[in-house]
């Protein structure tokens, strides 16, 4: 057994059966692996970026890792900014990326670089490998760190003489550790706190967003009166009829000042503090008001669940009484595109256990408030900033739930960063509905140089915002992608459209100008 075929094995003996991958002569070995051990599903991605992207969304939805497959430095660094995104996501993910063989470095080829120093920012655990009899155990090591709560990047370097030497065996996988539980007197303070009587928020990150940990704090919520809270940039929130709610921190500094001002304690469960994304001259950063008390409930990488379960104990919550969304669908719209109507058209048709992926900073900043009555879904958002993750994001959730619908909500400027995701969709079949909104425009950074006191963009400055002369036309480009597409220019299309869409087979795309 060669050292590529002890490292697949390996992984996939330790629960990792997907790979994200785009591949160059030094993992040549590692796709004849591939070639071999059928039983790991192999998605091609015709760019880095959607790779890294595709693999986190894989690991938010499937609570597990899948790898990557990347070429040397420059593979790596494409995916980069994907990758910045799915560490501040913490989820688990084996990104494997190919080295010259040992020998060949000394030549400092044109692709020879520093593939550690190009890594090491987003892996919270990284080596290189140095013998086919060494990979298999580093893979091993590789996903028991991924997995370490509460999930991180674990970056595998295999040099090709290592992968096509024999002397490979694939390698037992450790026990994974537990997370642990805060401390007793940190549960008996958040109790006390929401004792008080004093108003206050529950500000939730991780696993707390979903499943057993939300209904937990749905209980909790209900007893005290707290009011429950998401980071704006979430992972992975469950929402709809029937579930507890929870708001999202808002974006913009002063909506975020203004949603915090009420309260005078905040609990945090997996989450910092909120603050704005970027500093504005004159203007304070952080949202809560210096009179808030502020207590760290449970800490990245501790158990959000247990200590959710450990506070409702504290304070004898007994029944199963929560605060949540009722069931409320708006009629179907019609007329013009208008943003709030785009909103209604999507709450009156999101199916029920939909996957939503949103990247509309701007165009569908109105939808999490009109989709909060509908079926019970789950919401995906972009965790580190970098855009052009909402394409790739919604393959790898689609790969990791084959049965359920995955809705993408996409700007035209951010999803041409991925764009080649669309021919992975239609490569792969996957059951995705693209709605891209076409605004031609970057019109955050409109917003955000209004508030960074330096005037009104001149004709220059404006140009740098603006993404027509030529505008984008991406019915044509998901058709050369394989992907259906459409233009619609009314709600009433928009709705039939999207409609057949999460209703048919495969992925489809709408485009809808603003």
């Amino acid at each position: 057994m060669n050292g590529a075929e002890s490292l697949i094995r390996t992984l996939f003996a330790g629960g990792v059966d997907t790979c994200f991958a785009n591949p160059g002569t030094s993992e040549i070995h590692i796709v004849a692996a591939l070639d071999r051990i059928t039983e790991m599903r192999c998605v091609l991605a015709l760019f880095e970026g959607v790779a890294t992207g595709a693999v986190d969304g894989y690991a938010r939805m499937a609570e597990k890792p899948a790898c990557t497959l990347l070429h040397l430095g420059p593979g790596l660094g494409n995916g980069l900014a994907n990758l910045h995104n799915a560490s501040r996501a913490r989820v688990p993910i084996v990104n494997l990326v190919g080295q010259h063989a040992t020998y060949h470095l000394q030549y400092d080829t044109p692709l020879s670089s520093d593939i550690e120093g190009i890594a090491r920012p987003y892996s919270k655990w990284l080596r290189t490998s140095r013998s086919p009899s060494e990979v298999g155990r580093d893979a091993a090591e590789a996903i028991v760190a991924a997995r370490t709560a509460p999930g991180q990047i674990a970056t595998l370097i295999v040099p090709a003489d290592v992968s096509w030497s024999e002397g490979g065996s694939i390698a037992a996988i450790p026990a994974l550790p537990t997370p642990s539980l805060p401390e007793s007197r940190t549960i008996e303070r958040a109790a006390a706190m929401l004792r008080s009587g004093l108003p206050t928020a529950i500000l939730i990150g991780g696993n707390g967003l979903y499943g057993n940990g939300l209904v937990t704090a749905g209980r909790i919520a209900a007893a005290t009166g707290a009011k429950l809270l998401a980071p704006y940039p979430f992972s992975r929130l469950q929402r709809g009829a029937g579930i507890p709610r929870v708001d999202r921190v808002q974006y913009v500094l002063e909506q975020g000042i203004e949603q915090f001002k009420e309260f005078r304690q905040l609990i945090l469960v997996g989450a910092q503090a909120p603050v704005a994304y970027f500093s504005y001259p004159g203007k304070n950063s952080v949202f809560t008001s210096p009179e808030c008390q502020i207590h760290t409930l449970a800490s990245p990488g501790e158990d959000y669940v247990g200590a959710l379960d450990a506070l409702a104990s504290a304070l004898s919550i007994r029944g199963t009484e929560q605060l949540v969304e009722k069931a409320e669908r708006p009629p179907m719209p019609s007329g013009e595109i208008t943003l709030p109507g785009l909103a209604a058209a999507v709450s009156a048709l999101l199916p029920e256990s939909a996957i939503v992926i949103d990247e509309s900073m701007t165009s569908g900043r109105g939808l999490m408030v009109a989709t909060k009555g509908a079926p019970p879904h789950e919401w995906l958002g972009n965790t580190g900033g970098s855009i052009g993750i909402a394409l790739p994001l919604a393959v790898g959730a689609a790969v990791a739930c084959p049965d359920r619908r995955v809705l993408c909500l996409t700007a035209d400027g951010s999803g041409m960063y991925t764009a080649q995701a669309l021919w992975t969709m239609a490569r792969e079949g996957l059951s995705i509905t693209t709605v891209v909104f076409a605004n031609h425009d970057y019109a955050v950074l409109k917003r955000e140089y209004s508030y960074l006191g330096v005037g009104s963009p001149g004709t220059r400055a404006t140009s740098m915002f603006e993404i027509g002369r030529p505008d984008l036309d991406w019915t044509l480009l998901a058709k050369g992608m394989g992907v259906p597409g459409i233009r619609v220019s009314s709600l009433d299309a928009f709705g039939k459209e999207l409609r057949a869409g999460l209703e048919g087979e495969g992925p489809t795309l709408i485009e809808v100008p603003l």
